[in-house]
């Protein structure tokens, strides 16, 4: 059986999808919460969840916390003499869940679809697809939190929803996607988010504000348990500030016991940086996705750190309306990746849902070109396709040689958003052997063909000797059944034709050219300029532009052509 899990970075959650919903599952102390952390005892036994954050407060040095925000660095951290990379530390609250799943569904635990942010890249999905085979869990699906959060409330009523936003702010990460629902289809139309803001950058505010009023002498305190008790102060701060107009930052150390009282406006203003961070993600998702914030039907709660006031006033104040909080906002990310798991197993319960998802973050490979003086300049990132690109997609683009006699040229792929590749993330290189020729006469083109699950293919061409090459890139190293990665790339496959080669496409440009033979004078002129603006479009390969334009085109012929009768 398969289950679906939220990995947080606080706290992380496990469910499954049973009898037509999804449930949430208790760990061992009868809660659906368990918390992210793992402790390591004097004997060398392990810790995990409660237990392991109960241990925080006297063995700061042996437990570990928020190591999803380390996930795919070279970051390691060591409790007692033992060292652990994030991956680790992950798989073992990972092996947890599957354990409280087992027990709870009394069947073995075969597989799990994870969450993980939508701005999560290729080196952090790899790392979190590690954790779960460190964890013997294999991982079937890694899917976009504010996805799966929409895929929790969508399911929750089948209604149709006009586009509306998730607002994801948990312990660790800021997510945003833009959403909408019609006919039992879950579309994704634009994600964007920040992976160094989440609630725990909250607290660090707190402690920055009270710290300075308690008079601590640092020199004098051991630094991992000062630092772990003014963590812990700050949290407890910071909840009494969700219910009340002020809260009590208090800690013990020693025989002394230090305590401030913190005011809702003291604590808004010290946070006020950190609330402004929260604007660029969403601007960003609203410009991607072409949609203006009063277009927006609603705007959904999604993450414990949503429960903040001073993020729930900035949420009114940018979007001119008080935000939807129906769901809950701790659990709707793991019952979203419960209704993903009844997807991939064709419930008959869901057997009219579909969900489309987006490309998080723009894949291209590196060019280079002249600059006004003539000198050529190399390093740049030329997107092949863009953020928030609807997938399953495929596009192609064409390069040249640069240099006389040129007998290799190498498509270095990366994933990002800078104009240089120095800032973006390298997935793989393909190097192609080209004929020597004088520069800018030997074309390569290069497809990119991008799935659900990560799955991106590079096809090459050079037209002048015929050769083709070809690099898959899979965000799980090589650990899938060669079967799967077959049926994966047969699917790809009907992508890899390119819009101006589309039967519908080539049929409408056919019947344009006979109306231009059929008319004179100013239609003709006005059938021209439709013929370029739709080839224009074409070339774009955008879908959902191509698809506009074709039905727009072809009204516009069928008005025509009605004309000649009147």
């Amino acid at each position: 059986m398969r289950i679906g899990i939220d990995l947080g970075t606080t706290n992380s959650l496990v469910a499954a999808f049973k009898d037509g919903a999804p449930v949430l599952i208790p760990n061992a102390l009868g809660e659906v919460l368990t918390p992210s952390a793992v402790s390591l005892g004097e004997d060398g036994t392990l810790f995990v969840g409660r237990a392991a954050l109960d241990r925080q407060l006297t063995h700061p040095q042996a437990t570990a916390t928020t190591f999803k925000r380390h996930m795919g660095t070279a970051h390691r951290r060591k409790l007692g003499k033992r060292e652990f990379a994030p991956e680790e530390l992950s798989a073992l609250v990972l092996q947890s869940l599957k354990r409280d799943a087992e027990a709870f569904l009394g069947t073995e635990v075969t597989g799990a679809v994870v969450t993980v942010p939508a701005y999560f890249n290729d080196r952090q999905r790899k790392a979190t697809r590690r954790a779960g085979e460190l964890a013997g869990l294999p991982i079937d699906r890694l899917i976009n939190e504010p996805t799966a959060a929409a895929l929790a409330f969508g399911i929750s009523d089948r209604d149709d929803h006009e586009p509306f936003l998730v607002f994801d702010l948990g312990g660790g990460t800021f997510d945003v996607s833009i959403v909408e629902i019609f006919d039992g289809i879950i579309e994704v139309r634009a994600s964007a988010g920040d992976n160094r803001l989440g609630g725990e950058d909250f607290n660090e505010a707190l402690i920055g504000l009270a710290e300075p009023r308690l008079g601590i002498e640092r020199q004098r305190h051991d630094a991992e348990l000062l630092r772990t008790r003014l963590l812990a102060a700050a949290e407890t701060c910071r909840r009494q500030l969700t219910d009340a107009d002020s809260g009590e930052f208090a800690l013990t150390i020693g025989e002394e016991r230090l305590a401030t009282t913190v005011a809702t406006d003291e604590f808004e203003a010290q946070v006020a940086g950190l609330v402004a961070r929260l604007r660029e993600p969403v601007l960003r998702a609203l410009r991607d996705s072409r949609i203006r914030a009063d277009e927006l039907s609603d705007v959904v709660l999604v993450g414990g750190a949503t429960r903040m006031p001073v993020v729930r006033k900035a949420i009114t104040r940018l979007f001119g309306r008080f935000p939807n909080h129906r769901v809950h906002p701790d659990e709707a990310v793991a019952l979203g990746a419960a209704v993903q798991v009844g997807l991939m197993d064709r419930d008959i319960h869901l057997d009219e849902v579909r969900m489309t998802d987006i490309c998080p973050f723009t894949l291209g490979v590196e060019a280079g070109s002249y600059d006004p003086r003539g000198v050529f300049i190399t390093g740049q990132f030329s997107p092949i396709i863009e953020r928030n690109t609807p997938i399953p997609a495929s596009r192609e683009q064409t390069y040249l040689t640069v240099q006389d006699k040129q007998r290799e040229i190498a498509i270095e792929v990366y994933q990002g958003e800078s104009r240089l590749v120095s800032d973006n993330v390298k997935l793989g290189c393909l190097t192609l052997k080209v004929p020597p020729r004088p520069a800018g006469e030997v074309v390569v083109n290069v497809r990119f063909s991008y799935d659900l699950s990560g799955l991106l293919e590079v096809d090459t061409f050079i037209p002048a000797t015929g050769e083709r090459a070809n690099l898959t890139i899979a965000d799980d190293e090589g650990g899938m059944p060669q079967a799967e990665l077959e049926k994966r790339k047969a699917a790809l496959a009907a992508l890899k034709i390119h819009p101006r080669e589309d039967a519908m496409n080539v049929a409408l440009l056919a019947r344009a050219e006979r109306a231009y033979e059929d008319h004179l004078g100013p239609q003709r002129e006005h059938l021209s300029g439709m013929i370029n603006h739709f080839r224009a479009v074409i070339e774009s390969q955008d879908p959902r532009a191509i698809d506009e334009a074709r039905k727009q085109f072809s009204a516009a012929l069928d008005q025509l052509e009605a004309e000649r009768f009147l």
